[in-house]
């Protein structure tokens, strides 16, 4: 690539989004000689996602390393995700072996912390421009492919060149519209509210989860001493909450088995969530365009997976296209192979996701291994690998794992026990 070829860009990439993706990608980018812009459409900073399960899965943990953010996430107070997790046959919890090495973990940290954190540290990057602000208002068309974005800039507008424009910039993506990439949108029959809450005690000071078929809640503790409780419910239990939504959050809450003594903490934030929250799936590229995070796949919040798959895909973005990004290689073939590694890594995870998105009970592979893993540690922490997705749902439901799950439930005694009715399950 020639000298001029290379000037004919103001940069080899812009992404539009400097959140938990954006920033991600921008950093592991210039860390391999890539010129990339960072557009943020605020202004402040210290912006953060106010929706989110501040959840950090397992799988995002080798990313946040290469990232060299676990010493500040550590030091900012982030919390190990341990979990144990309540089904009608008990709570799973998930055990390292006798003399195993640990299970993988990554962090439950607050998007007030972290989001300023990754942005911050991707501002610090030789080879990054973050520029706040600017908000893309369109794209820039060459030879049949994106080569650039408009946007409107505290100063005007103006126009940005790159080899490759990314799309980080949430499920409702301007880039994925203006590229007319529409999204596939799977409907969610669960609907979702949550608050935080200081100084609430938790068994073993990890995150609680319960799976009520078909509701949803779970407690996680963050930096800060603040824990994050949320309700997931059936929409058939919506009126109630509109209704009344303290006494209907509140009253869901204490009903838990086990539940969390939130009238005995303080609550620092006010209750809110959504009430519909699709389920959405893009192609993950089109030509001079890719798409990470949530303007790639948007999960269920049910799970969680949001953080951790927005990290993920940053990496697996710049592992396929940092080379060609530069005019070294052929782009076209990278963002091929960035789309392929993409849909190994989340189609399998996404379709469960809305199928279970559905709010129907656990269907029998299900039953058997949650069940399972509610009886027998080694099949826990087969679950907290899946649950951590650092397994595909081939693996989880592997005929070996079937087989043993299959022996678990047989010797259980008590495994034919009707399942325990909750007054608070809406079934």
């Amino acid at each position: 690539m020639t000298r001029l070829e290379r000037d004919a860009y103001d940069y080899d990439v812009v992404i539009s989004g400097a959140s938990v993706a954006g920033s991600a990608a921008a950093v592991l980018l210039a860390r391999r000689g890539v010129r990339v812009a960072l557009l943020e459409r605020r202004s402040d900073p210290a912006a953060y996602k106010v929706l989110c399960t501040h959840y950090l899965q397992p799988c995002a943990y080798p990313v946040l390393d290469e990232l060299g953010l676990i010493p500040a996430l550590e030091k900012a107070g982030a919390v190990r995700n341990e979990a144990r997790w309540y089904t009608r046959w008990g709570w799973i919890e998930p055990r390292a072996a006798p003399a195993g090495p640990e299970l993988p973990y990554a962090y439950n940290v607050r998007r007030s912390t972290f989001d300023p954190l990754i942005r911050s540290h991707a501002a610090q990057t030789p080879g990054v421009d973050l520029l706040l602000g600017h908000n893309v208002t369109g794209l820039i068309q060459g030879a049949g492919r994106t080569v650039g974005v408009r946007v409107s800039t505290p100063d005007g507008e103006r126009e940005i060149r790159a080899r490759l424009v990314v799309g980080a910039d949430g499920k409702d993506s301007s880039v994925a519209k203006f590229a007319g990439v529409p999204a596939r949108q799977h409907e969610n029959e669960r609907f979702s509210y949550f608050a935080h809450f200081r100084d609430l005690p938790l068994r073993d000071g990890i995150t609680h989860s319960w799976f009520l078929e078909p509701d949803m809640a779970y407690a996680m503790p963050n930096d800060d001493g603040v824990t994050v409780v949320a309700v997931i419910p059936d929409k058939k239990r919506l009126p109630a909450f509109r209704e009344d939504l303290e006494g209907s959050f509140l009253e869901f809450v204490r009903s838990l088995p086990e539940a969390p003594p939130i009238d005995s903490a303080e609550r620092i934030t006010k209750i809110t969530g959504t009430v519909n929250y699709p389920l959405h799936s893009r192609r993950p590229t089109a030509p001079g365009v890719a798409f990470i995070g949530d303007a790639a796949t948007t999960g269920d919040p049910l799970w969680g997976v949001g953080c951790g798959w927005a990290l993920q895909s940053a990496q697996w973005l710049t592992e396929a296209v940092a080379t060609a990004a530069t005019g070294r290689g052929d782009l076209d073939k990278a963002l091929v192979a960035y789309a392929r590694r993409h849909r190994r890594g989340l189609r399998g995870h996404q379709h469960l996701a809305a199928d279970y998105a559905k709010a129907r009970p656990f269907n029998p592979f299900e039953r058997l291994m949650f069940s399972a893993a509610a009886r027998d540690e080694s099949m826990a922490r087969h679950m907290h690998l899946f649950a951590s997705r650092l397994i595909g749902p081939l693996r989880f439901l592997n005929p070996v794992a079937l087989a043993k799950a299959s022996v678990v439930n047989v010797r259980h005694r008590g495994a034919a026990v009707p399942p325990v009715h909750l007054s608070h399950t809406g079934s």
